[in-house]
């Protein structure tokens, strides 16, 4: 375990990782205001630009804004359509003139009366409204049109800013599962820091490694001397307990081992065959070729085939799921055990002293003495002892509150 950094990740020996620093008073509590979230401040941020942009529009009227933008997109529409072709003294020019003009006249008098911007579209057929039209003509009727491009303007203002408020809040809600898992393991370490350190833990540690020690040997004799097909039997076997995690041998292998009579081998005679030339293995099995194809591509498989999945890990688990793990290595430690093994203890034996810990009145307190050893580290005990670890937690909430709170308004608003 590096040093400042707990088996729950994040620390630093500098403070919290993205969280709050201490002030050097030893407190390290910080207001609400204080608090240096780059997230928050951007989820704010979204919050004000979203509600500025939604009052202008209220301002004018979600109506009054929606027919505004529509009808200067139309306006808009017909005087670049028409900039050419109504343009000149042919026929073709006064034709497109006469429709073009009929339909800007059309759509500035289906304006409603009220509608705030409507003097920029009057201003804007004026200009075009004469017997004749000329380039500038429809450049001043774009220049008079103008101020109606406020209301696409604060439609197009909107979406922006809602996809920054979309933004905001998903990065809030990432920051949030950030912050509790912070939270939770600065909690942990202060549950930590009220653990008898001092407890006499060699009370548990003692039975498990032997254990350990017991099923190792037992495994390595078990593979040096069973048939690589009861070997791969006991493997599978192991399906029916979820927290013995053997990694199952590949199919091809398998059925190699359980149909060809090299299977009958042990695995270490088997990786032995798989170094042999092609005309001294014809002198060991029927198919060298298929040895040599299965064994040889698996070898690594089989060299780290090791008893892990059977041992207990330290610091041990809690009593109720150390006991269930017991429970879960028994029937195959016992088939192990069964086989043709040559070890000074016994595993089943050994495994049952494991199981009485779990009953032991003192587990609990051992239990948790050693976890607190194991994962508190030199630099988080200082920092406990100078409660700058409180002072952390308190921030992280504070931080948490805040963006809580940021994001209840940006559900309300957004």
């Amino acid at each position: 375990m590096v040093d400042g950094r707990s088996a729950h990740g994040g620390t630093t020996d500098d403070g919290i990782e993205g969280g709050a620093t201490n002030d050097g008073t030893g407190s390290g509590v910080r207001n609400r205001e204080e608090i240096d979230s780059d997230t928050l401040a951007a989820l704010e941020a979204a919050i004000d630009r979203y509600e500025s942009v939604q009052a202008r529009i209220d301002d004018l009227g979600e109506d009054e804004v929606e027919r505004g933008a529509e009808a200067y997109r139309r306006a808009r529409k017909l005087l670049e359509n028409n900039d050419e072709r109504a343009v000149g003294t042919g026929r073709e020019a006064f034709a497109a003139y006469v429709q073009f003009e009929a339909q800007f006249d059309a759509l500035v008098d289906g304006l409603a009366d009220d509608l705030t911007e409507r003097a920029a579209f009057e201003a804007a057929y004026e200009a075009i409204d004469k017997r004749r039209l000329y380039d500038e003509d429809f450049e001043a009727a774009k220049a008079a049109l103008d101020p109606a491009a406020r209301y696409v303007t604060l439609l197009d203002d909107r979406e922006a800013a809602e996809s920054d408020l979309h933004e905001a809040r998903k990065a809030a809600v990432d920051r949030l599962d950030e912050l509790s898992d912070e939270v939770d393991r600065h909690e942990h370490l202060l549950e930590l820091a009220s653990v008898d350190l001092d407890a006499p833990v060699d009370r548990i540690r003692d039975p498990i490694e032997t254990y350990n020690r017991a099923v190792e040997a037992a495994f390595a004799d078990y593979l040096s001397t069973a048939s690589a097909r009861e070997v791969f039997a006991l493997l599978e076997r192991s399906r029916l307990y979820p927290l013995v995690d053997f990694d199952r041998p590949p199919a091809d292998l398998r059925e190699f081992v359980e149909t060809n009579p090299a299977g009958e081998s042990a695995i270490p005679r088997l990786l032995e065959y798989a170094e042999y030339s092609r005309s001294k293995l014809a002198h060991h099995v029927d198919d060298p070729d298929a040895l040599k194809r299965q064994v040889a591509t698996q070898r690594t498989y089989l060299q780290r085939l090791d008893a892990a999945p059977l041992s207990i890990s330290w610091p041990p688990a809690p009593a109720d799921e150390l006991r269930f793990r017991v429970r879960e290595r028994r029937p195959l430690v016992v088939r192990l055990a069964g086989g043709p093994i040559d070890v000074d203890v016994n595993p089943v034996a050994a495994l049952r002293d494991v199981a009485d810990l779990a009953r032991d009145p003192e587990y609990d307190r051992l239990q948790t003495a050693a976890t607190a050893r194991t994962e508190l580290t030199g630099r988080e005990r200082e920092r406990i002892e100078a409660g700058q670890v409180t002072a952390d937690l308190e921030a992280l909430r504070a931080e948490r509150g805040a963006l809580q709170d940021a994001l209840e308004t940006a559900d309300a608003v957004g």
